[in-house]
């Protein structure tokens, strides 16, 4: 993936922002790749950048990286058709965010020049992955 944005590329990191369907072809797999690309397009319709996709460390992934002006966006993207199991909302337990902290901090150790930009967790959940029912919450939880 070329990318334009100031951060350039970690190696062996290099998902396509338009890639929609799982390298294994697994149906769920490429279903959440769709759940991420739409949630991608909607921030974006909504000003903000998408700086990376599919950022992995040791500790997971982060869905989406992205800047809302000064800040750097951590975005955890849920996608949750079966209700029975609970909503998207309650699949970001303690867990799963200690996780995206973990992530995000080695992300900012990774870059410098990020440091000293506020930082927030965003979640962006959704019934489909076409984006029904999308919710984009703001400062899901905080660090």
């Amino acid at each position: 993936m070329t990318t334009s944005h100031p951060l350039g590329e970690r190696p062996g990191n290099k998902k396509s922002a338009a890639r929609t369907v799982a390298p294994s072809g697994a149906p769920h797999l490429a279903r959440g790749e769709r759940a991420e690309a739409t949630a991608a397009a909607w921030l974006q319709a909504r000003g903000l950048s998408v700086l990376e996709r599919n950022w992995r460390c040791r500790f997971g992934e982060i869905d989406l990286v992205l800047r809302d002006g000064n800040t750097l966006v951590f975005a955890e993207v849920r996608l949750r058709g079966n209700p029975h199991f609970g909503g998207a909302a309650a699949s970001i337990d303690a867990r799963k965010r200690r996780r995206l902290i973990a992530s995000a901090q080695l992300y900012l150790t990774a870059r410098p020049s990020l440091r000293n930009h506020p930082c927030r967790f965003d979640a962006v959940l959704m019934n489909d992955a076409a984006g029904a029912g999308l919710e984009w919450i703001r400062n899901a939880f905080d660090a």
